[in-house]
């Protein structure tokens, strides 16, 4: 009886993980802009006003070192905007396998 249950649930298991991986459609690729909206602090406030000033400035008069430092501006600006947003990613895989946990010892 017990190697038939065994059986029965590898077999229901097995059916279950294993087609969710053959899906034909290719993975998406992250953005590199910023989505989520920070925290909302004085700081995070202060830094995305200077990202939409920086984003409205006319860039065609401005020589290659000054695009380059806008540039570099930007990237340390998106950097302290997702530290200050924080947050915590969990992948498809984690949430099920805390979900089966939570089912069998609940």
């Amino acid at each position: 009886m017990k190697k038939i249950v065994i059986g029965v649930l590898a077999t229901f298991l097995s059916l279950t993980f294993i087609p969710a991986q053959l899906s034909a459609s290719a993975p998406e690729e992250p953005s590199s802009v910023v989505d989520p909206k920070p925290a909302e602090s004085a700081e995070a406030k202060a830094l995305e006003v200077r990202l939409s000033e920086l984003n409205a400035k006319d860039k065609s008069d401005l020589t290659a070192a000054e695009k380059k430092s806008m540039r570099k501006e930007v990237k340390s600006i998106n950097h302290k905007l997702r530290e200050i947003g924080g947050g915590v990613y969990l992948s498809v895989g984690a949430v099920i396998l805390i979900c089966i946990l939570l089912i069998v010892l609940l």
